[in-house]
């Protein structure tokens, strides 16, 4: 490794600089024959540096420990009030498809209203979580009438009158009607919650695959 004064020397046998020009000084560090300057930081790159600790030293308390928002957290009330208001257009429209209860079944407040209307109404046939009583299983992957979304609120809406599964549209309405499918669909298929019933009808995608086609 050479020395500080020979590399000056060889710089200046070079022609680094103007003659009598004081050569840049050397770290004395030296790969393959190449020297390495030891030239400071651009004043730039250095304030730069600071900013971004003195930056990080106020986001860290603010937004991780403090009242500060993360954008994660922005986007799930976003998401939150897009499918809200989803669920009202789906609710204040007469069409019920797919679609449309796929968009109320992802609402929390829809789902919510179905659950309150499911316990008063379903409860005493279905259980309180929907693992079967009298009336099957809803929580299994196996169903009578079929398991789509379509099927779901049409059994709700017409009932079964020869398995005594009453006809609820005409009693509750067709808004709540949808709420109940929101609620079927939503919270209780795929939980696969054990019951005094076994497995009727036959294994189909369900309500939840209803879901997730739907909302692709």
């Amino acid at each position: 490794m050479i020395t500080e004064d020979q590399a000056k020397e060889q710089a200046a046998q070079a022609g680094a600089g103007p003659a009598g020009a004081e050569p840049p000084l050397v770290s004395g560090h030296a790969y393959d024959g190449i020297q390495e300057y030891d030239n400071p930081l651009p004043g730039w790159w250095v304030w730069t540096f600071v900013v971004t600790i003195v930056f990080s030293a106020l986001y860290l308390p603010y937004y991780h420990l403090g009242e500060g928002q993360l954008v994660a957290d922005e986007y799930a009330q976003d998401l939150a009030l897009h499918q809200e208001l989803e669920a009202k257009r789906a609710l204040e429209s007469g069409e019920v498809s797919e679609q449309v209860l796929a968009a109320l079944a992802a609402d929390a407040g829809t789902v919510a209203k179905g659950a309150a209307m499911f316990q008063t109404n379903c409860a005493l046939c279905h259980g309180a979580g929907g693992e079967g009583k009298i009336g099957p299983n809803l929580t299994d992957g196996f169903w009578i009438h079929g398991g789509t979304l379509l099927d779901i609120h049409r059994v709700i809406e017409k009932g079964v009158p020869e398995k005594g599964m009453v006809p609820w549209g005409p009693q509750l309405g067709a808004e709540a009607v949808k709420q109940l499918t929101a609620f079927v669909a939503g919270e209780l298929m795929g939980k696969d919650r054990p019951g005094p019933l076994g497995p009727q009808g036959d294994p189909v995608g369900g309500a939840a695959a209803g879901v997730e086609r739907a909302g692709q």
